[in-house]
């Protein structure tokens, strides 16, 4: 069963940055397409970046530039790194793992607060 375990969330200022770690567990992790998503509160869960196996990715239009995934296949890990954060940023942040063959799954999710 893949596990996904979010970290590096927390409360930073307007213009501030953070980088967000998944640690993934459980299956073959370079065969897995991996995603951030994030819900704000009253809101649906929306797309914010995706990774391909093969490095290829993928930013909804108000990250780009501003958000940047990556993944480690050594270490079974996705980073999510943020800068230029906003307070429309604030959102439990999820990690998505899915291997179009009928895996997909979500960790717990990480709170990012952009806040002064």
């Amino acid at each position: 069963q893949v596990q996904l375990v979010e970290s590096g969330g927390g409360l930073v200022q307007p213009g501030g940055s953070l980088r967000l770690s998944c640690a993934f567990s459980g299956s073959i992790f370079s065969h897995y397409i991996m995603g951030w998503y994030r819900q704000a509160p009253g809101k649906q869960r929306d797309l914010v970046a995706v990774i391909s196996t093969g490095g290829a990715t993928n930013y909804a239009d108000a990250m780009k530039g501003r958000f940047t995934i990556s993944r480690d296949n050594a270490k079974n890990t996705v980073s999510l790194q943020m800068i230029s954060l906003k307070p429309e940023d604030t959102a439990l942040y999820y990690c998505n793992a899915n291997n179009f063959a009928g895996n997909d799954y979500w960790g717990r999710g990480t709170q990012v607060t952009v806040s002064s």
